[in-house]
């Protein structure tokens, strides 16, 4: 039979002529195979199929089982597993750190004071963790006697403060008069918010008080002791070499000419820079730890609500729209004068990203750092004063107010957001510039129009200012000739905004720091060092007009059944923001030092007279005052009466400045 078959199914040659297959390899020869064998074959294949699945799946269970295990164990043991982790990146670091230490131990000092910043707060996290409680139980006795004396002990620290503030202003202003200038318009400005308060009983006097010395405090500290001064001067350094990085990007994507010599390519790119890294500390946690340290010493001392005070301390890092999203779930409860406080915080700082912008124009960073700080008690103890509680917040006492970290999944789209993000922002910036230079522009010229009718020339809206506000910045410490242009400033900061008002501000101290003539003709080119420093503080901040709207469209979108509420508070909370910069600008004025120009004899002697500067500027002038011309005979006193190159420095001097001893 099976050679009968053979024969039937063999190929031919007359086959393959005609086109036949073998009908053994063909569908239908294969069925009927299946068939007489083993009855049908599509369940003999989906068997076949059904065992070599199984021994598939058994080869790779097999194959994972150590990858399973290892998962397992991992599971098991993470808190071990990150313990050893932790460690062994400790003693890496550690090794890093005495590495560093060894080979030049003055390099490191930053080093060394942010690992003791880090080391400290570790070891305070862990003793209350571990220790907290048996501490405070041993103290409790302590305490409650501090209670029963708090009342007379008080009094007894209070008078104590108020004697030595006292002793010290009137032992440091006696080498500078002029500071009690500042000290005179500080206690004016506060004494002006008290008449506009809205409950002048209900002040909650502790929450003003604490508030003005945690800024005294902290100015003291970084304008006059020389940690302080040297410390926020290192910081700004490296904020600013923090900034430079954004060239990088922006010469890639507009190239060097544009960014080196156009004002939008090389500014606006930084606030993308910084808005990024902020959204990256946002996602680590870093910013929300910041804050709530911040503001816990804030309501510690002030006895001020969690919301509020929370919103305030974001304030010093975020934008006026930003901070209120930290408390965002709970602004439809909050209080009249809670709700208040959030919109002053916000008029009385400025963002971490147009800092930035700000410090690219040449502003001193570490004022603009320190005048961002010393703003969150100052407003939070101004706006108690102007609005004070009247009605039961929901949340006095309240400790734990949780803030998000974002909805970003790892640390490359939380940068990606945040570049995204600062897009609108830069826009925004990029448009009020040219809105508002624009404006000024077409005031300023219909102002001139309505002048020469009447044969005033030169009127503007900045001389409106110089006059209208020239005795504000007059009692903030100005000098009487700086007023005008510090006036003016403030009025650009007030009606237009902070952003056109620091570009001005820039373009004074550069003049002053290129050693330009204080006065070309009966125009003043340049303000004084102290006057900079106190219109740096009083600019720095977001209290503008353009601002209210930015205010209340972000507050309603939030809390849209309160928009009502919002309307009837912010003109109040706007005049608050603008007291609150210009009270900091008081303490600048109160506690600025002049700088040291050094012996004029030395530097006028190596100076090179090619360029100008300050520094030259001032010593001609002080040569200039030291020469005396008569009868045609030049003569020198003081120091240069002993030089021999007096007279070559004079000439030298004469060739920048004007000066009648130039005449001989």
């Amino acid at each position: 039979v099976a050679l009968l078959e053979m024969e039937e199914n063999q190929i031919t040659l007359d086959d393959l002529e005609k086109g036949v297959d073998n009908p053994a390899f063909s569908s239908l020869g294969e069925e009927k195979l299946c068939e007489e064998r083993d009855g049908p074959c599509g369940e003999r294949k989906e068997e076949r199929r059904r065992k070599g699945r199984g021994r598939l799946s058994s080869c790779c269970r097999k194959a994972l089982q150590p990858a399973s295990k290892a998962k397992r164990f991992c599971k098991a043991h993470a808190k071990t597993l990150r313990r050893v982790v932790l460690g062994l990146l400790g003693v890496a670091y550690l090794c890093y750190f005495i590495a560093a230490c060894w080979l030049n131990f003055q390099r490191a000092l930053a080093l060394v004071v942010m690992t003791a910043v880090v080391v400290f707060f570790v070891c305070w996290s862990l003793f209350r963790k571990h220790c907290g409680a048996k501490v405070l139980l041993l103290l409790s006795p302590v305490w409650k006697c501090f209670q029963k004396s708090w009342p007379w002990l008080k009094w007894l620290l209070w008078v104590a403060l108020l004697a030595g503030l006292i002793t010290w202003l009137a032992l440091d202003t006696s080498r500078n008069p002029e500071q009690l200038i500042s000290l005179a318009g500080f206690c004016f400005l506060v004494l002006f918010l008290f008449a506009c308060s809205k409950h002048h009983g209900a002040v909650s006097w502790r929450a003003v008080f604490w508030g003005l010395g945690l800024e005294f405090l902290f100015g003291l500290f970084v304008l006059r002791t020389t940690p302080g001064v040297q410390a926020f001067q290192w910081l700004g350094d490296q904020v600013q070499i923090f900034l430079s990085y954004t060239t990088a990007g922006s010469s890639f994507v507009f190239g060097n000419t544009l960014v080196e010599e156009v004002f939008a390519f090389q500014t606006l790119p930084i606030v993308v820079f910084f808005s990024c890294v902020m959204s990256i500390l946002y996602y680590l946690g870093v910013m929300q730890w910041l804050i709530v340290k911040i503001s816990w010493l804030l309501q510690v001392t002030m006895g001020t609500t969690s919301t509020e005070t929370l919103s305030v301390a974001g304030n010093i890092f975020v934008g006026q729209t930003e901070a209120p999203l930290l408390i965002r779930p709970y602004l439809a409860d909050m209080t009249h004068s809670e709700i208040h406080a959030v919109m002053t915080g916000g008029f009385s700082t400025i963002a971490g990203s147009v800092m930035g912008a700000y410090i690219s124009f040449g502003i001193d960073a570490a004022s603009l750092i320190a005048a961002s700080v010393m703003a969150a008690p100052c407003a939070l103890a101004m706006s108690k004063l102007v609005y004070p509680e009247v009605e039961e917040s929901k949340f006095k006492g309240k400790a734990n107010i949780r803030l998000s970290r974002g909805e970003e999944q790892n640390v490359l789209e939380a940068a990606s957001n945040g570049a995204a993000a600062s897009v609108g922002l830069v826009a925004n910036i990029a448009a009020n510039l040219i809105a508002f230079l624009a404006v000024l522009e077409f005031i300023n010229a219909a102002l001139g129009w309505l002048g020469e009718m009447v044969d005033v020339e030169g009127l503007s809206f900045q001389v409106i200012c110089s006059y209208v506000l020239m005795p504000v910045a007059f009692l903030m410490g100005a000098d009487w000739a700086d007023s005008p242009l510090v006036a003016e400033l403030l009025g650009i900061k007030i009606f237009l905004n902070e952003f056109v008002a620091y570009q001005q501000l820039a373009t004074y101290k550069n003049n002053r720091l290129s050693g330009l003539e204080e006065w070309d003709g009966s125009q003043k080119q340049w303000i004084s060092e102290r006057a900079e420093s106190i219109a740096t503080f009083a600019l720095c901040g977001f209290a503008n007009f353009s601002s209210i709207g930015i205010m209340l469209g972000a507050l309603a979108s939030m809390v849209p059944q309160r928009k009502g509420d919002f309307a009837s508070i912010v003109l109040r909370a706007l005049l608050t923001g603008v007291c609150v910069s210009m009270l900091n600008a008081c303490l600048a004025g109160l506690l600025h030092v002049p700088t040291e120009v050094g012996d004029c004899v030395t530097f006028l002697g190596t100076a090179n007279f090619n360029s100008t500067s300050y520094t030259m500027y001032i010593c001609c002038k002080q040569l200039f005052a030291s020469s005396v011309l008569e009868n045609g005979t030049l003569s020198f006193t003081g120091a240069w009466a002993e030089t021999a190159e007096s007279a070559l420095c004079l000439t030298q001097c004469c060739g920048h400045y004007n000066h009648t001893s130039c005449a001989g």
